[in-house]
């Protein structure tokens, strides 16, 4: 087959055909931009993603870190660190989100979500991706992390500029992604010192408190925390809502049985994190010369584990194309799987189901009305755009 490019507009619609081909005939193979190697099998990428010592996470560092780009601290962060680091900084992050982060959450969540259905309800036109599958995880964050409303629109700026850096990443984009980098480390280091004066109940004072044996993290490594938050917090739970609304929109029985039964809403999650997975891709580094699925890797090689085609692999998930919340396969890995499964993996489910459950009551139908545009991130896919309308119940 044609070697594929992660970001061909047909692909961005729909990556699932590609892969479908792929696990078929190509299960581990070249795609472009670069030349980077790509396994689309759900064993082969479990097996890899328990092997940091052979297939490193500071492959990650391939897509943060380019060329044309002197300084991204998303690159220095624990997503693309390997054990023992990886470890002794994940400690950190997992103490300040169990104390923190989901009680804080739930009521911004559903105000937001409130918010939302005043104006669906209205009958107009909505685009969901800028309403609210943007303002939940902006506000959300922006609470965590004590930023000011003023400020919180720079988040989808930061966020959209970071994403976007990876080996295709257009000249002309490159100035103001700079910029960006620039302007949120800036903002971040000034919110830092901040917080040293005096501190809030948030998570950077929490960080800032933090101490695992004797050590408390530099401000270094609280940047890198902070900026991995900010992408991955965003991202995941921004392209979670958008793609459970266009689903129900395409699923009408779904939505009137989640009306009937909000107790469904989690299954449904976990079945719309399967089969429309936020995080699509994850990269690794082979550390030294490799045989996967019969193909030799050189070392060196980056290699992206296309996290949504496994969960769409029919080895694993009968009829895999079909959207399905009652299936009881469930092992699906649309957050990783092992040392750096997602921290914020509870995080974006319940903003989810915290949004299903406020909205849901209020409608009664949901109809797509113009195709969505789709974003050209290399790890993460989703709509930039997706118009929508509401029937009110």
């Amino acid at each position: 087959m044609e070697r594929l490019n992660l970001f061909d507009l047909e692909y961005r619609k729909d990556p699932y055909r590609y892969h479908a081909e792929l696990r078929r005939s190509a299960p581990v193979t070249q795609v472009d931009p670069g030349g980077m190697w790509a396994v689309s099998r759900y064993d082969d990428i479990v097996e890899i993603l328990k092997q940091p010592t052979r297939f490193s996470s500071y492959g990650q560092r391939a897509a943060a870190i380019q060329p044309w780009l002197e300084r991204n601290p998303l690159a220095d962060s624990i997503a693309m660190m390997d054990p023992p680091q990886h470890t002794k900084l994940r400690a950190f992050a997992t103490d300040a989100f169990k104390v923190r982060v989901l009680p804080r959450i739930e009521p911004l969540a559903r105000a937001v979500a409130r918010d939302f259905v005043s104006r669906a309800r209205g009958g107009g036109e909505i685009d969901v991706c800028d309403d609210i599958a943007s303002r939940m995880p902006m506000g959300v964050i922006a609470n965590l992390l004590g930023i000011e409303s003023a400020h919180r629109q720079r988040i989808r700026a930061w966020n959209d500029d970071i994403i976007a850096i990876n080996p295709g990443t257009p000249p002309e984009a490159q100035p103001r992604i700079r910029a960006s980098i620039e302007e949120q480390e800036r903002y971040l280091l000034e919110v830092i010192e901040e917080r040293r004066r005096a501190r809030r109940d948030d998570l950077v004072s929490d960080l800032l408190d933090a101490e695992i044996d004797g050590r408390r993290l530099t401000d270094a490594e609280i940047m890198s925390f902070l900026f991995v938050f900010v992408v991955a917090g965003y991202e995941t739970s921004s392209h979670m809502l958008t793609h459970a609304l266009r689903i129900l929109a395409a699923h009408p029985s779904l939505l009137d049985r989640l009306r009937a039964d909000p107790a469904g809403i989690p299954g449904f999650i976990e079945e719309l994190l399967r089969f429309e997975a936020p995080v699509q891709v994850v990269v690794r580094l082979a550390v030294a010369e490799e045989e996967i699925a019969g193909v030799r890797l050189p070392a060196g090689a980056v290699v992206l584990l296309l996290l949504a085609s496994a969960n769409r692999d029919e080895r694993h998930f009968e009829d895999p194309d079909r959207f399905d919340m009652d299936r009881r396969q469930r092992v699906s890995i649309p957050f990783g799987h092992g040392v750096h499964f997602c921290l914020g993996a509870a995080l974006a489910r319940a903003e989810a189901r915290f949004a299903l459950e406020e909205i849901l009551p209020q409608i009664h139908g949901a109809h797509v009305t113009q195709e969505p545009t789709w974003n050209m991130s290399l790890t993460a896919r989703g709509p930039l755009t997706c118009w929508m309308k509401f029937d009110p119940a």
